[in-house]
This record gives C-alpha cells, structure tokens and sequence, in this order.
C-alpha cells in the first residue's frame, strides 16, 4: 500500500506496477512520537504522517514538497529510517510546457525509484485501467470534479473544500445532512484525464501523464489558481464546509477571500487533525446540518393529550429548564451549575422546574434537550444544536431579530436568522477560550472578583486599556501585570470587555449580519460586555430578561412542535 498526500501524486503509475494507493487521512489520538523528533509548531497533519509512520502504520509513502511542513516531514521520516520507500515529489507552481517537461521528469525519476524498491514489472495495462472508465473523466477510487457531477445528474450536494479530510467526516455529514458529500479539498478534489501514447513503456505516455496531472482543477497553492471558483459557483452546491489547519495559510487565505462572494451556507473547520473536541466538532456539523435542511428538526407530536412542553440547555457552565404549555406560556423555569455529569444535573435542574409548578414528570408530553450534554440526557425524548434552539428562542422573544449573539461557558457564536426563523447561517468561535465565558471567569478570578462584580464594571473608565493576549493564559497574566501596576480595576475590566468585543466582532466579520440583533446566555446580563460589544460592532442589542434562559426555551418550543 502506497499512502500519499496531495491529489498530484502519481496513483495511475503505482497501479501500474500493481499496486494500490491510499491518500492518508487518519486522526491522531496524540502527537506523542511526532514532537519527540519534530518541531512541535508543525500543523497537525505533518505530525500525523509521522505519528503514522514512527507507529509502524505506513511502510511506503510519497510526500509532494507543496509546504514547509511536507518538506519537513520528509527530512524526519528520512532520518528515522522506519518507512520502506519514501519519495519526495518536486511539483511545479505552473502548468506550461517548461513545468510539464519538468514533472515528466520528476515522474521518471520516481518510476525508476519505485521500480527498484518495488522489483515487479511495469503493466502498461494495469495503468490505463486506473484511468476514469465513465466520458467525464471521474476516477473510480476519487471524488469526481463539480462540472463532472453536475452534466450527470445535477445532484445538489455538499462540498468540502480547503485543506484535508477523512471519510469519517464525510460519512458523518451525509447522515446529517441527508445530502451527498463531495471531497473537493487538497486530496479529494482529483480529476486527472487518460495519458495518450504507448503505455508499454512508462517513458512512452509520461509528458501526457505530467501534463493531465498538472492541468487539473488548482489547488490553492499553484500560482494561478483562478479556476478554483468553479467549486463554489456550481449551482447544485447546497452548502460548504471549508476545513483548515491550524498553522497553514494557503487554505485560511481562500476562505477568507471566499466568504464574502457565496450566500449559502458556510462553515469553517478549523482542526489539529486530532481526535480531540468531538463535542465541539459534533456540534457544529449538526447545526449546519439544521441549517442545510431549511427547517428544523421536527419532534414527534405527542398525542397522549399531556399539555407541558420541557427544554433542558446542559451547558459547561449551567444547566437551564423551561416548562412551557400548549399557549407558549412560560410555566416553571430553573438554572443551576451543571457540576459533574450531564444526566445528574439535568434531572436534578428539570425536578427543580416541575417543583415550582406543582407538575410530575407524568404531566410532560416532550422533551427536548440541548447544549453540549445533549447527547447524555436520557430524559430527553429528542436532542436539537444549541445553535437552533437559541434562534428559536430569540425569535420567540423578539421576533423581529434576524442576527443573534451568544457568548457560552466555552465557545461564542453568532447565528443569521432567515425571516421565518431558522437558521440562515452561523459561526462559532475555535478551540481557544478566548471571548468566552471561561475567558471571562478567568479574567474575574485573576482580580478577585466574583462574576456579579465584574459583570458592574468597566462601562466608565479613566484610561483605555488593551488586552493585547487573546490566548486566555496569556491574557490572565497581563491582566495580573496590569494590577502589579496599580492600574484601576475599572480600567482593567474595560480593557477586558473590548477583548470579548474583539472576538465576537471578528466572528460576525465571517457573516452578512442583518439588523435587529439580541444577544442571548448568561453572559447578557453582563452590562460591560453588552456595551463593549455596542460600540465595537455599531448596533443595539436587545436584551432579554430570559436570556440565560433562551437556549431551553428554544428547545422547549421544538417540544411543542412549534416549526
């Protein structure tokens, strides 16, 4: 088996010597091996083909020098002796006669290496069967091109585009979204047209083979990759999930060039390529999935005639209850610390609610859960993204709010509403703490200050402080420096409420944000950030007195039906 990792490689000429090929896609449970030999600000994906290799995971591996990272990647494996047959391929920036010749070169060079690694005879047949057996030059182990499925059948579909992906993820957005899914990133966007000429002898078709290799749909990293706008102007796209990987700018630069061009849906993936922050990962997918459907999941009706409706939001920081009737009425409501586990806090916040209205379990047609323990309520008779459910709660509480705000216990959001109250579009904060609740407690414990406190200050200061460290370590120990200084607590907090401001604002940057907007969570109550965040972005917000509350409310309203 013969891994490689960029859609340039060479795979019709591996079969040719009867071999398969296999782009490497594989989450690493850790970086263990990979940063005991290797930089440790390699992206995630470098580390992860070494992590593969040094674990005895792939013996026989072609790299194409397309970063920094790749060409570093090559010197560690090298040196480290474990991988069989290892290949660097030098591929051109250009795609005219001079860089095709170059490449038929380079091509040679790696069937002569492979040949006397690999010592079977070269099959020319076995090369042309590799090739796309359909008129639209579809390869039958590969994602075909956009034009390719759009003369088909005009499918509409999910792309993903940018850096690499898995099957895994693929497979997870199908099930979600009920649509296909196309890899259109570095490695699955592969579309490379039959080689003319003898193929009897590999030196007889190669200059074709270089230049069907290199005249494929760009990737981001050629020098003229204008034809690239072929993959989000296809009209049977239905939405775009762009992934990225922390450390690279060749995919980060598109997105942010794209976003501003297409008015469908559109999420950004930024990743480590680990297995870590499934949740946060789950979340996002299932929400754009929401938002891909055109409506939101629909809660079996109940028709036991049982006339109460709950919504739990379990989040990282509180859990909340709503109890809601048949009118939409606001019967019973609770919050408390989520604490340990997701199940325990659910039940004991839900019997806090049915308590204050005099109500049993019995007396409750659905329930709905939401927030990032969701999934471990067993109580819950159907679970809805937090995304959705805060947007139907702000609508319920304001209906003429199109562009919503909610800072969490551990990541920010800012959701665009269509008219009728679904979810246009969305985007959440990345990984770091940064912006977030966490951030805020943070800051609060490095002053002494309890979250009450904090949240009274920083509206009227003396001085315009700034939290230069979005980092939220870092920031915790500028602002213990800013206190060594004896700067006012006041200044402090207002400098703290400009770095929330900060991030929300370049998430909302992402997105084409309508008026009226509301922010919503516990984080509203907050009147410093509420106003930091006013200035910062030029709008009101409506504020809601039940805004902690608007994430079970939503859900409580899907209990109901109410779509």
């Amino acid at each position: 088996m013969v891994y490689y990792v960029c859609k340039y490689t060479p795979v019709e000429m591996f079969a040719g010597f009867g071999e398969e090929c296999r782009v490497f896609d594989a989450l690493s449970d850790n970086f263990d091996c990979s940063d005991s030999c290797a930089h440790a600000n390699l992206c995630g994906y470098g580390k992860s083909v070494i992590e593969a290799v040094l674990n005895g995971n792939i013996t026989e591996l072609v790299l194409v020098n397309c970063c920094d990272t790749i060409r570093r990647c090559y010197d560690v494996i090298k040196s480290n002796g474990k991988c069989g047959f290892l290949y660097l391929l030098d591929l051109p920036h250009e795609t005219g006669t001079c860089s095709r010749m170059y490449y038929a070169e380079e091509l040679l060079h790696l069937y002569d290496a492979y040949a006397a690694y690999n010592k079977k005879a070269w099959d020319g047949r076995k090369f042309i069967s590799a090739f796309p057996d359909t008129a639209y030059g579809r390869h039958k182990d590969d994602a075909a091109s956009p034009d390719a499925d759009r003369q088909c059948t005009g499918t509409r579909y999910i792309g993903l585009l940018g850096a690499h992906s898995g099957t895994e993820l693929e497979r997870y957005i199908e099930t979600h979204t009920g649509l296909p899914v196309r890899n259109l990133t570095c490695t699955g966007n592969r579309n490379v047209a039959p080689a003319a000429g003898n193929p009897a002898e590999f030196s007889g078709i190669v200059n074709d083979y270089a230049s069907s290799l290199l005249c494929q749909l760009p990737c981001q990293r050629m020098n003229d990759n204008t034809g690239r706008s072929a993959l989000w102007n296809d009209p049977a796209l239905r939405g775009i999930m762009y992934l990225t990987i922390k450390f690279c700018d060749y995919y980060g630069a598109e997105y942010a060039d794209i976003r501003n061009k297409i008015h469908i849906p559109l999420l950004k993936i930024e990743s480590d390529f680990t297995k870590q922050s499934e949740g946060q990962l789950s979340t996002r997918i299932e929400a754009f999935a929401e938002t891909i459907r055109g409506k939101m999941v629909t809660v079996r009706k109940n028709v036991t005639g049982k006339k109460y409706f709950v919504g739990i939001d379990s989040g990282s920081t509180s859990t909340d209850v709503v109890v809601i009737d048949r009118s939409r009425n606001i019967v019973a409501q609770s919050i408390i610390a989520t604490g340990a586990g997701a199940e325990k806090g659910a039940q004991k916040c839900l019997q806090l609610a049915l308590d204050e209205a005099y109500l049993s379990r019995d007396d409750i047609a659905n329930v709905v859960t939401t927030g990032y323990g969701r999934e471990y309520i067993k109580t819950g008779d159907e679970s809805i993204t937090e995304i959705s459910c805060h947007a139907k709660g702000a609508v319920f509480l304001e209906p003429s709010v199109r562009t919503v705000i909610d800072i969490g216990g551990q990541d920010s959001k800012v959701i665009v509403l269509n008219d009728d109250g679904s979810v246009a579009n969305f985007v959440m904060n990345d990984k770091c703490a940064a912006g977030t609740g966490r951030f805020i407690e943070a800051m609060a414990r490095a002053l002494g200050l309890s979250l009450s406190e904090i949240s009274r200050l920083g509206m009227d200061c003396t001085e315009d402080i700034t939290i230069s460290s979005m980092c939220t370590v870092f920031a915790e120990s500028e602002v213990v420096s800013l206190v060594a200084q004896n700067k006012s607590v006041n200044d402090i907090v207002h400098g703290i409420n400009k770095s929330v401001a900060a991030k929300v604002a370049s998430l909302a940057s992402r997105l084409h944000t309508q008026n009226e907007w509301m922010m919503t969570g516990g984080v509203a109550q907050n009147g410093g950030i509420v106003n930091a965040l006013e200035l910062r972005l030029g709008i009101r917000l409506h504020i809601s007195d039940k805004a902690q509350l608007c994430g079970a409310l939503g859900a409580a309203l899907f209990a109901l039906g109410d779509n």
